[in-house]
C-alpha cells in the first residue's frame, strides 16, 4: 500500500523516529563517500509553482545521490498550468514516475493529487503545511541535543505552514511546544483543534518573553511569506516585537538553539547578530533538507 508525506499529524512517532534513524545512516554514508543507490533507476517528478533554492537543490541531488533521477516541473510549463484536472495529471504521472514532490500554494491540491496518484506524493510546502523542513529541523536538534525528547521548542512569528508543522510534531512526538503570534496571526484553528485532540502540550501566547522563557529552542520564519508581499509593510508594524533578538536568547537556556527555516529576512525577523552567533544552527539545519528528504524518499520509494 502506498504512502504520502503530506502533513506530519499524518504519520506514527514510530514512523518519525524511523525517518530519524535512516537520516543519519544515510548521512554518515554520504560523509565517508560511501555509494548508497537505494533508489536505482527510480525517477521523482518535482512539480514547482512557488520558487525555490533549497528545496529543489535538496531534492534533485538527494535523487542523484540515492542512483535515482529527478524531474524538474515548473507547473505554469505542464498541462496543468493550462488548465488540465488534476487527477488527469496524477494518472499519467504515475504511469512515468515512480514519486512525485509538490511545491505549491494550496494544500488541497496536494492532496487531491495524492488521492489520484497510484505512486507517493510529497509536501515540498504549502500554504498549510511544510513537513519536510520541520523533519530537518528536528533532526539538527536530535544531532546537537541528543534527542528532540525532553526539550522545550518556542516559535516565535506568523502562524504559518511552519508554525502548523511545528503544532503537528509536537501532537505526534510529545514534546512542549510554545507559539507565540501577533494578533489576528494565530495558526489555523483546524490545525489546532486537530493538535488538541491528539493531545498535544502547546501554549498560544501573545508574548514572544513568554514563550521563550527557558526555551531549548527558538524557531522562527519571514514576517511575509511567498504571496503575501502585498502585505509586507502591514506585517512589520503587526510583527514589531516578535524578533528573535540578543534579549529573547538571553531568556531562553543558555544552552539553547536557534532555528530558522530560510530565506531571512536579517533583522526583521531575526538579527544578523543571532543568525551569526553561537546559538544558530541554521546552517546545519539548511544542510539536513538533504539528508532528511532522503530518507523520506527511501521510505516512501524504496
Amino acid at each position: 500500500m502506498k504512502r504520502d508525506f503530506l502533513a506530519l499529524a499524518d504519520w506514527s512517532r514510530d514512523d518519525l523516529e524511523k525517518i530519524f534513524a535512516l537520516t543519519r545512516d544515510l548521512k554518515d554514508k554520504q560523509k565517508r563517500g560511501e555509494e548508497h543507490h537505494l533508489l536505482r533507476g527510480k525517477s521523482l517528478a518535482m512539480i514547482f509553482e512557488k520558487s525555490s533554492t533549497r528545496t529543489r537543490i535538496s531534492f534533485e541531488v538527494g535523487m542523484f545521490q540515492l542512483g535515482g533521477h529527478a524531474l524538474f516541473l515548473s507547473s505554469g510549463n505542464t498541462q496543468m498550468g493550462r488548465g488540465e484536472p488534476v487527477q488527469d495529471t496524477a494518472r499519467c504521472m504515475s504511469r512515468y514516475c515512480d514519486g512525485v514532490m509538490i511545491r505549491t500554494f494550496s494544500q488541497q491540491l496536494v492532496e487531491d493529487f495524492a488521492r489520484h496518484a497510484d505512486v507517493p506524493v510529497v509536501n515540498a510546502l504549502t500554504d498549510l503545511y511544510h513537513p519536510c523542513q520541520v523533519m530537518a529541523d528536528l533532526f539538527t536538534v536530535i544531532e546537537h541535543k541528543g534527542s528532540y525528547r525532553d526539550l522545550v521548542y518556542c516559535w516565535i512569528g506568523d502562524g504559518n505552514n511552519m508554525a502548523h508543522s511545528w503544532i503537528n510534531a509536537a501532537a505526534v512526538l510529545g514534546f512542549e511546544l510554545r507559539v507565540a503570534t501577533p494578533k489576528g496571526y494565530e495558526p489555523d484553528a483546524a490545525v489546532v483543534a486537530r493538535a488538541q485532540k491528539m493531545g498535544a502540550k502547546i501554549l498560544y501566547t501573545h508574548d514572544p518573553a513568554e514563550a521563550a522563557r527557558g526555551a531549548m529552542v527558538l524557531n522562527t520564519d519571514v514576517w511575509a511569506s511567498m504571496g503575501q508581499e502585498a502585505e509586507q509593510q502591514e506585517r512589520e508594524q503587526a510583527f514589531k516585537g516578535f524578533q528573535i533578538n540578543r534579549d529573547i536568547v538571553a531568556l531562553a537556556d543558555p544552552s539553547c538553539l536557534v532555528l530558522h527555516c530560510l530565506p531571512a529576512h536579517r533583522d526583521e525577523e531575526i538579527t544578523d547578530e543571532v543568525i551569526e552567533g553561537p546559538h544558530s544552527v541554521v546552517f546545519d539545519q539548511a544542510e539536513n533538507r538533504l539528508h532528511v528528504q532522503k530518507a523520506i524518499l527511501v521510505t516512501l520509494m524504496g
